[in-house]
């Protein structure tokens, strides 16, 4: 990549983002199709299922990156991001809602409350592994990064619980929310299906083209985004914190306003969530496959967009409780606020050494 022409390296970047949107949106459908047809809705599987094919981008640039024991890159895509897909639910706060009501104020539930919280967990043992010595390594397994495996399996057996119905009033769902239940938007994409006569193995078939194109684009943008804005002079740690992140980040976005623009706003949130969770997993996989200890090489970087993530997190779990009903430039005053400090915490990065 690095001996080819800028415009050419530009030229690959755009295309290759444009097919994880296209093929995002059909990963995303084909999902919520075989989710509901092989009866994963409200099951584990379904969960996992959604959670990777939304990352399927951070996938392949975490297992290329670690295979090359490029670690710096593997760390900075997963941290990097994860504080600008919390960032999406700006977009589908001030794009995708409709009443014009905050986003935070029509999925308030407690259910989304314990998502936020595993996402803020999660984030804090990833700073406490960095901390670890890069020696602490055996069968090319680290205690953190199993750590947080462990807990992103028990954080999804307790939300499957939670699923099931709290011993709060109405379930733990505020009052004045979306009128459906959370993931009806799934059960009426499967119905339009069915009417258009697609069948459960066309419907794998989907998936499997989709995920694939997105693998591939996804190591493309990786590497030729790296190659173009490193010749602009912006830093690794930079790029990946925001273009590449936000490249990575479009099947969150047109998956977002999918459930949005139906009325799923609860699902909205749960999947922005849900990849926020499972994202710091991939530190096992890119563990296992450099036989290195990834998290202990993180940089100060690292751990300040950590911190970043786990912010911007709680913002919107601040919002889920107060659920603020007035509007500024279409946006709830915690999406505001978010964009906010991701904008102050992306300028920060300027003065961070290491």
């Amino acid at each position: 990549m690095s001996s080819l022409n800028s415009w050419l390296l530009l030229l690959i970047f755009v295309v290759c983002a444009a097919a994880i949107w296209v093929a995002g949106i059909k990963l995303s459908d084909a999902t919520d199709v075989l989710s509901e047809r092989l009866h994963l809705g409200s099951a584990l599987g379904g969960v996992i299922l959604l959670a990777v094919a939304t990352n399927l981008p951070e996938l392949a640039i975490t297992a290329s990156a670690a295979l090359s024991h490029q670690l710096d890159v593997a760390v900075g895509n997963i941290l990097g991001g994860i504080a600008l897909q919390t960032v999406v639910l700006v977009v589908l706060d001030a794009a995708g809602v409709r009443p014009r009501k905050p986003l935070t104020y029509l999925a308030a539930s407690l259910t989304l409350l314990l998502e936020g919280a595993l996402v803020v967990a999660l984030l804090l043992v990833v700073v406490m592994s960095t901390q670890l010595p890069t020696s602490l390594i055996a069968f090319r397994l680290t205690p953190g990064a199993v750590l947080i495996a462990v807990l992103w399996g028990i954080g999804l057996l307790l939300l499957r619980r939670a699923g099931k119905g709290l011993p709060w009033h109405e379930g733990g769902d505020a009052p004045d929310t979306q009128e459906q239940p959370q993931g009806h938007s799934k059960t009426t994409k499967e119905s339009q299906a069915s009417a258009k006569g697609i069948s459960t193995g066309r419907a794998a078939t989907v998936f499997g083209i989709a995920a694939a194109i997105t693998l591939l684009a996804g190591v493309f943008v990786e590497r030729s985004g790296e190659a173009l804005f490193g010749r602009l002079g912006m830093s690794g740690v930079l790029f990946g914190a925001t273009v590449l992140a936000a490249a990575t980040s479009l099947p969150e976005v047109s998956t977002g306003l999918t459930s949005t623009r139906m009325g799923d706003y609860q699902l909205a949130i749960s999947d922005i969530f849900g990849g926020n969770a499972f994202l710091p997993v991939l530190f096992l996989l890119a563990t296992v496959l450099s036989g290195q200890a990834v998290l202990p090489r993180a940089h100060n970087s690292d751990i300040y967009l950590t911190a970043l993530g786990g912010l911007l997190t709680v913002v919107y779990m601040v919002g889920l409780v107060f659920r603020p009903q007035r509007q500024r430039l279409r946006m709830g005053a915690d999406s505001l606020t978010v964009l906010i400090l991701y904008a102050i915490g992306i300028a920060g990065l300027a003065f961070i050494s290491g």
